[in-house]
């Protein structure tokens, strides 16, 4: 039996913290936690909503160095370019 469980940004934490889940899978779930709030923004989305959704991209990207320090870092200094 398969159950689709999903997660969203308040769950961030939770994720990390699995013991079951792999690194990868851990990752994968971050990056699509973070594509769904960006493919949520459109192009009637205020420059709060974008700043919101950047702030909260960051802190994915940060618990996402926490699991694999290189891919973190590298996401964290492409967004402050």
């Amino acid at each position: 039996m398969y159950i689709n469980m999903s997660y969203g940004y308040e769950d961030i934490d939770r994720i990390i913290d699995f013991k079951t889940w792999t690194t990868r899978k851990k990752i994968d779930e971050l990056f699509r936690i973070d594509t769904y709030m960006y493919t949520n923004l459109g192009t009637d989305s205020t420059k709060l909503e974008k700043e919101a959704v950047k702030k909260k991209s960051r802190a994915i990207y940060k618990a996402i160095s926490k699991i694999n320090p290189e891919v973190g870092k590298n996401l964290i200094y492409q967004m402050d370019k």
